[in-house]
């Protein structure tokens, strides 16, 4: 019974008796004021920063997407060009590549630059001929048209234009647009410029400013006479229906069923600058905001520090009774990584909800500043985007959490190596 009354048993580790002690230490009283400040400064810069992180990582996502989902509705995931000799076979090429599994579409196209006029302007375009069933097939066009339709485009009697290229050009469903190409008869004084008038059946609108205003698509047999194209078009663009970051499983696939040689070239090289800058500004923004993470964690050090200075006093009274060194680190480790745990999950939920309102968001800042946030004309969009990645947001969670966790260990190893008689000799 004396033994049981001297070695009492120790308590295991993050017992109930940690959970107590490192909760009275959160919760400072008046006089230990400042303590109780930094840990709540720590907690709202791990949640700031956990939030910021989230939300723009979506934003910058749901750009990337929005972006792609544009470019290629646009443009083919990959473009089938000639090599040694034209296209003249297209027909039979288009129709073998649309039979290989996973192709959503192959639309033969015929490509040229051409001067768009009419009686107030003049400016220079890329003309586009393509199948009117092929067009009809493009929802992103199809489903955008805000004037006239496409029924005149499918009898061959009309062209369809984008809207920023009509509003340059005043013009509307139904008036005539003249196109001017280089390199049409030949007489004897030179090559004379083709120039033929064309009815304005369908005004599409993208919000991109560079389809809206410059793209003007036209029947495939009249692009291809317009061109003095010998019935061979300039390529066939490749529409997949998997994710377009898979577009190197299709490679070899299209390559064999065109059954003739043929270059390839796929969005990501046609769009490689754009989509680099687009890349290296993610990975900027995600370090620079990961500092905000860092910062706030380094107040967890220091408020910890204080408050192991502070405790010094109570920390030898709790060694005097039995407490281990083990169990005096454990409760400054519960003490530190509360605010982390706590920080983080808030920065989560938060992050999460913006992402889910951020256009309702963009539209009352919008309202409150009488500004437009992120105009349409200079970043693409006509709303702000938001698309959440699990594997980045758990990376995110993650990070902060293991930041805050190492931020504890120094002043908890300090506090568990802390001499009772020195820290009630001089506390």
């Amino acid at each position: 019974m004396i033994g049981a009354m001297e070695n009492p048993p120790r308590p295991l580790p993050f017992s109930a008796f940690e959970w107590l002690v490192s909760g009275r230490y959160l919760r400072a009283r008046r006089k230990e004021g400042f303590i109780s400040v930094i840990a709540g400064f720590s907690f709202l810069g791990i949640m700031l920063g956990v939030a910021t992180l989230i939300i723009v990582m979506a934003v910058m996502n749901g750009f990337r997407k929005e972006l792609i989902d544009k470019i290629v509705g646009m443009n083919g995931h990959l473009v089938v060009q000639p090599l040694e000799q034209p296209l003249t076979d297209w027909k039979d090429v288009t129709e073998r590549i649309s039979q290989v599994s996973g192709i959503r579409l192959a639309v033969p196209v015929v490509d040229g630059p051409a001067l768009a006029s009419s009686a107030q302007n003049a400016s220079g375009v890329l003309v586009r001929g393509i199948r009117p069933d092929d067009l009809n097939k493009l929802a992103s066009i199809a489903s955008n048209i805000q004037q006239g339709s496409l029924n005149a485009f499918e009898q061959g009697q009309g062209v369809a234009i984008g809207r920023r290229l009509a509003d340059q050009l005043s013009l509307r469903a139904g008036d005539n647009i003249t196109l001017v190409a280089p390199g049409g008869a030949v007489t004897s004084k030179g090559a004379a410029p083709r120039i033929k008038p064309y009815k304005v059946a369908a005004v599409f609108s993208l919000d991109m400013s560079e389809y809206d205003s410059v793209m003007v698509f036209l029947p495939l047999a009249e692009a291809q006479a317009y061109f003095n194209r010998a019935d061979d078009v300039s390529a066939i663009e490749v529409f997949i229906e998997a994710s377009p970051d898979r577009v190197d499983e299709f490679r070899r696939p299209v390559a064999d069923a065109a059954g003739r040689p043929v270059f390839l070239v796929d969005w990501r090289r046609r769009t490689s600058a754009f989509f680099a800058a687009l890349q290296v500004e993610r990975n900027v923004m995600f370090l620079i905001l990961t500092l905000i993470v860092l910062v706030a964690a380094l107040n967890i050090v220091s408020g910890l520090i204080m408050l192991v200075k502070d405790k010094g006093s109570d920390i030898a009274i709790l060694r005097t009774v039995g407490a281990s060194r083990g169990a005096i680190m454990r409760v400054f480790l519960i003490a530190g990584a509360a605010i982390g745990v706590v920080g983080t999950l808030t920065g989560l939920l938060v992050g999460m909800l913006v992402c889910l309102n951020i256009e309702a968001i963009r539209q009352f800042l919008s309202w409150i500043t009488n500004t437009e946030l992120f105009p349409p004309k200079l970043y693409f969009l006509s709303k702000l985007p938001a698309e959440i990645d699990v594997g980045e947001t758990a990376a995110v969670v993650v990070m902060a959490l293991t930041l805050s966790f190492l931020a504890t260990l120094y002043p908890s190893w300090r506090a568990a190596r802390l001499d009772p008689v020195d820290a009630l000799r001089y506390g």
